[in-house]
Protein backbone atom coordinates (compact mmCIF):
# COMPACT_ATOMS: atom_id res chain seq x y z
CA UNK A 1 0.00 0.00 0.00
CA UNK A 2 2.95 2.56 0.68
CA UNK A 3 4.71 1.56 -2.37
CA UNK A 4 1.06 1.96 -4.26
CA UNK A 5 0.67 5.30 -2.62
CA UNK A 6 4.28 6.46 -2.95
CA UNK A 7 3.93 6.44 -6.86
CA UNK A 8 1.02 8.17 -6.54
CA UNK A 9 2.88 10.90 -5.33
CA UNK A 10 5.83 10.50 -7.90
CA UNK A 11 2.69 10.87 -10.93
CA UNK A 12 1.25 14.22 -9.21
CA UNK A 13 4.04 15.76 -8.86
CA UNK A 14 5.56 14.85 -12.47
CA UNK A 15 1.51 16.52 -14.02
CA UNK A 16 1.85 19.26 -11.43
CA UNK A 17 5.69 19.54 -12.54
CA UNK A 18 4.36 18.88 -16.34
CA UNK A 19 1.76 21.65 -16.56
CA UNK A 20 3.44 24.11 -15.02
CA UNK A 21 5.70 24.17 -17.88
CA UNK A 22 3.26 24.27 -20.06
CA UNK A 23 1.63 27.42 -18.65
CA UNK A 24 4.32 29.33 -18.49
CA UNK A 25 5.67 28.82 -21.96
CA UNK A 26 4.56 31.74 -23.79
CA UNK A 27 5.56 31.66 -27.44
CA UNK A 28 7.32 34.36 -29.31
CA UNK A 29 5.52 36.55 -31.93
CA UNK A 30 6.97 38.19 -34.64
CA UNK A 31 5.59 42.21 -32.90
CA UNK A 32 8.17 40.92 -29.81
CA UNK A 33 10.67 42.06 -32.28
CA UNK A 34 8.97 45.80 -33.14
CA UNK A 35 8.62 48.78 -30.63
CA UNK A 36 4.99 50.36 -32.48
CA UNK A 37 4.16 53.22 -30.60
CA UNK A 38 3.71 56.59 -31.83
CA UNK A 39 7.25 58.84 -31.79
CA UNK A 40 9.28 55.90 -31.42
CA UNK A 41 12.39 55.55 -33.47
CA UNK A 42 15.17 54.32 -35.33
CA UNK A 43 18.19 56.10 -36.74
CA UNK A 44 19.98 54.60 -39.29
CA UNK A 45 23.36 54.70 -41.15
CA UNK A 46 22.43 54.32 -45.00
CA UNK A 47 23.81 53.74 -47.90
CA UNK A 48 22.25 53.75 -51.24
CA UNK A 49 24.12 52.12 -54.16
CA UNK A 50 23.53 53.51 -57.41
CA UNK A 51 24.45 52.69 -60.86
CA UNK A 52 25.64 56.03 -62.93
CA UNK A 53 27.27 56.90 -66.28
CA UNK A 54 24.76 54.47 -68.48
CA UNK A 55 25.37 51.76 -66.21
CA UNK A 56 29.11 51.43 -67.07
CA UNK A 57 29.89 52.51 -63.14
CA UNK A 58 28.66 52.39 -59.45
CA UNK A 59 28.59 54.79 -56.61
CA UNK A 60 27.54 54.96 -53.10
CA UNK A 61 25.34 58.38 -51.36
CA UNK A 62 25.89 57.94 -47.53
CA UNK A 63 22.76 59.54 -45.52
CA UNK A 64 21.45 59.65 -42.02
CA UNK A 65 18.35 57.68 -41.84
CA UNK A 66 15.46 58.33 -38.99
CA UNK A 67 12.47 55.92 -39.33
CA UNK A 68 9.55 57.39 -37.37
CA UNK A 69 6.41 55.73 -35.88
CA UNK A 70 3.82 58.60 -36.82
CA UNK A 71 0.45 57.45 -36.27
CA UNK A 72 -2.02 54.50 -35.75
CA UNK A 73 -3.80 53.36 -39.74
CA UNK A 74 -5.54 50.83 -41.20
CA UNK A 75 -4.82 49.15 -44.35
CA UNK A 76 -6.78 48.37 -47.28
CA UNK A 77 -8.16 44.92 -45.26
CA UNK A 78 -9.21 46.80 -42.31
CA UNK A 79 -6.52 45.62 -40.40
CA UNK A 80 -5.08 48.00 -37.97
CA UNK A 81 -1.25 49.17 -38.65
CA UNK A 82 0.89 52.44 -38.48
CA UNK A 83 2.30 55.41 -40.44
CA UNK A 84 5.97 55.23 -40.47
CA UNK A 85 7.88 58.01 -41.97
CA UNK A 86 11.72 58.18 -43.28
CA UNK A 87 13.67 61.04 -42.96
CA UNK A 88 17.01 62.31 -44.65
CA UNK A 89 19.71 64.16 -44.45
CA UNK A 90 23.26 64.49 -45.08
CA UNK A 91 25.61 61.81 -43.65
CA UNK A 92 27.73 64.86 -41.67
CA UNK A 93 24.75 66.98 -40.48
CA UNK A 94 24.05 66.97 -36.65
CA UNK A 95 20.94 69.27 -36.98
CA UNK A 96 17.25 68.46 -36.33
CA UNK A 97 16.04 71.32 -38.56
CA UNK A 98 18.30 68.87 -41.88
CA UNK A 99 16.03 66.33 -41.75
CA UNK A 100 13.39 66.05 -44.30
CA UNK A 101 10.75 63.03 -45.71
CA UNK A 102 11.88 60.88 -47.47
CA UNK A 103 9.22 57.82 -47.94
CA UNK A 104 6.12 56.30 -46.00
CA UNK A 105 5.11 53.24 -45.51
CA UNK A 106 3.31 50.50 -43.42
CA UNK A 107 3.54 48.27 -40.87
CA UNK A 108 1.12 45.68 -39.95
CA UNK A 109 1.66 43.64 -36.62
CA UNK A 110 -0.54 40.22 -35.62
CA UNK A 111 -0.17 37.23 -33.96
CA UNK A 112 1.36 35.40 -37.17
CA UNK A 113 3.12 37.87 -39.02
CA UNK A 114 4.88 41.18 -39.37
CA UNK A 115 3.90 42.71 -43.05
CA UNK A 116 5.63 46.07 -43.94
CA UNK A 117 3.60 47.27 -47.11
CA UNK A 118 5.73 49.48 -48.76
CA UNK A 119 5.24 51.18 -52.66
CA UNK A 120 1.75 48.91 -52.75
CA UNK A 121 3.87 45.71 -51.99
CA UNK A 122 3.19 43.51 -49.18
CA UNK A 123 6.02 42.06 -47.60
CA UNK A 124 5.77 39.25 -44.82
CA UNK A 125 9.21 40.56 -42.89
CA UNK A 126 8.70 37.61 -40.17
CA UNK A 127 6.64 35.43 -39.17
CA UNK A 128 5.40 32.70 -36.54
CA UNK A 129 7.11 30.70 -35.38
CA UNK A 130 10.47 31.98 -34.92
CA UNK A 131 12.79 29.15 -34.76
CA UNK A 132 16.11 28.18 -36.23
CA UNK A 133 15.59 27.14 -40.06
CA UNK A 134 11.73 28.13 -40.14
CA UNK A 135 11.32 29.12 -43.78
CA UNK A 136 8.22 31.17 -45.85
CA UNK A 137 7.42 32.63 -48.89
CA UNK A 138 8.03 36.00 -47.98
CA UNK A 139 7.19 38.14 -51.09
CA UNK A 140 4.26 35.47 -51.45
CA UNK A 141 1.44 38.47 -51.76
CA UNK A 142 3.72 40.61 -54.24
CA UNK A 143 2.65 41.09 -58.00
CA UNK A 144 5.62 39.45 -59.77
CA UNK A 145 4.05 38.11 -62.98
CA UNK A 146 3.01 41.10 -65.00
CA UNK A 147 5.14 40.82 -67.95
CA UNK A 148 6.32 44.85 -67.48
CA UNK A 149 6.58 44.24 -63.85
CA UNK A 150 9.98 45.75 -62.81
CA UNK A 151 9.89 43.58 -59.46
CA UNK A 152 10.26 40.09 -61.23
CA UNK A 153 13.24 39.51 -59.29
CA UNK A 154 11.23 38.96 -56.08
CA UNK A 155 9.90 36.08 -57.29
CA UNK A 156 8.96 32.86 -54.81
CA UNK A 157 11.48 34.18 -52.01
CA UNK A 158 12.21 32.04 -49.36
CA UNK A 159 12.96 34.00 -46.02
CA UNK A 160 14.72 31.69 -43.25
CA UNK A 161 15.80 32.31 -39.80
CA UNK A 162 18.88 32.52 -38.55
CA UNK A 163 20.80 33.07 -35.02
CA UNK A 164 17.27 33.39 -33.14
CA UNK A 165 17.66 35.37 -30.23
CA UNK A 166 21.36 35.87 -30.66
CA UNK A 167 23.22 39.13 -30.01
CA UNK A 168 23.89 40.95 -33.30
CA UNK A 169 26.81 43.42 -33.98
CA UNK A 170 28.23 44.59 -37.05
CA UNK A 171 30.70 47.69 -38.51
CA UNK A 172 29.29 50.64 -37.61
CA UNK A 173 25.88 49.33 -36.26
CA UNK A 174 25.00 49.44 -32.47
CA UNK A 175 25.27 46.20 -30.32
CA UNK A 176 22.01 44.29 -29.95
CA UNK A 177 21.42 41.58 -27.42
CA UNK A 178 18.60 39.77 -28.81
CA UNK A 179 17.86 39.66 -32.62
CA UNK A 180 16.40 37.53 -35.09
CA UNK A 181 18.27 37.31 -38.86
CA UNK A 182 16.23 36.74 -41.87
CA UNK A 183 18.04 35.86 -44.97
CA UNK A 184 15.91 36.06 -47.61
CA UNK A 185 17.86 35.79 -50.86
CA UNK A 186 21.56 35.11 -51.99
CA UNK A 187 21.94 34.33 -55.89
CA UNK A 188 23.68 34.62 -59.09
CA UNK A 189 22.35 34.23 -62.59
CA UNK A 190 24.83 34.03 -65.50
CA UNK A 191 28.69 34.24 -65.34
CA UNK A 192 29.50 37.68 -63.83
CA UNK A 193 33.23 38.15 -65.67
CA UNK A 194 31.56 37.62 -69.12
CA UNK A 195 30.92 40.82 -71.15
CA UNK A 196 29.19 38.80 -73.77
CA UNK A 197 25.88 37.19 -71.68
CA UNK A 198 23.55 38.45 -69.62
CA UNK A 199 24.52 38.20 -65.61
CA UNK A 200 21.82 39.27 -62.14
CA UNK A 201 22.98 39.16 -58.73
CA UNK A 202 19.99 39.30 -55.63
CA UNK A 203 20.81 39.67 -52.55
CA UNK A 204 18.84 40.74 -49.08
CA UNK A 205 19.13 40.27 -45.57
CA UNK A 206 17.39 41.38 -42.67
CA UNK A 207 17.93 41.89 -38.55
CA UNK A 208 15.30 42.74 -36.01
CA UNK A 209 15.85 43.36 -32.43
CA UNK A 210 13.97 42.13 -30.15
CA UNK A 211 11.67 45.55 -28.73
CA UNK A 212 13.48 47.69 -31.32
CA UNK A 213 12.42 46.86 -34.66
CA UNK A 214 14.91 46.72 -37.99
CA UNK A 215 18.25 47.11 -37.53
CA UNK A 216 20.51 45.83 -39.99
CA UNK A 217 19.59 45.55 -43.85
CA UNK A 218 22.04 44.80 -46.58
CA UNK A 219 20.13 44.32 -50.15
CA UNK A 220 21.60 44.59 -53.53
CA UNK A 221 19.87 43.88 -57.34
CA UNK A 222 21.02 44.53 -60.29
CA UNK A 223 21.17 42.90 -64.00
CA UNK A 224 24.23 43.21 -66.40
CA UNK A 225 23.24 43.69 -70.25
CA UNK A 226 25.68 42.01 -72.91
CA UNK A 227 27.81 44.60 -74.86
CA UNK A 228 26.57 45.85 -77.77
CA UNK A 229 27.71 48.70 -80.39
CA UNK A 230 26.22 51.38 -78.27
CA UNK A 231 27.83 50.24 -74.92
CA UNK A 232 30.91 48.01 -75.77
CA UNK A 233 31.75 47.22 -72.00
CA UNK A 234 27.97 46.12 -71.65
CA UNK A 235 26.00 47.68 -68.67
CA UNK A 236 24.10 47.43 -65.26
CA UNK A 237 20.75 48.47 -63.83
CA UNK A 238 19.89 48.02 -60.50
CA UNK A 239 19.87 49.62 -56.92
CA UNK A 240 21.19 48.47 -53.10
CA UNK A 241 20.41 49.78 -49.85
CA UNK A 242 22.45 49.15 -46.49
CA UNK A 243 20.86 50.11 -43.38
CA UNK A 244 22.67 49.66 -40.32
CA UNK A 245 21.11 51.12 -37.04
CA UNK A 246 23.18 53.76 -34.43
CA UNK A 247 20.60 54.61 -32.22
CA UNK A 248 17.16 54.36 -31.22
CA UNK A 249 14.42 55.83 -28.32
Amino acid sequence: MRKYLFFLFLAGACLGSCDKTADDYEPVLPEAYTNLHTGKYILYRLDSTKFINFGQSDTVVRYQAKDVIDAPITDNQGRPGWRVIRYLRDSASTSEADWNPSSTYMVVASRETLEVIENNMRFQKLKFPLRENFSWKGNSYIDTYSIDSDVRFLFDWDYTYKRVDSPFTTTGTTPVPQTVTIEQRNETLGSVNNKDSYSERNYAIETYGKGIGLVYKDFLHWVFQPRNSTFPNGYKEGYGIRLRMVGHN
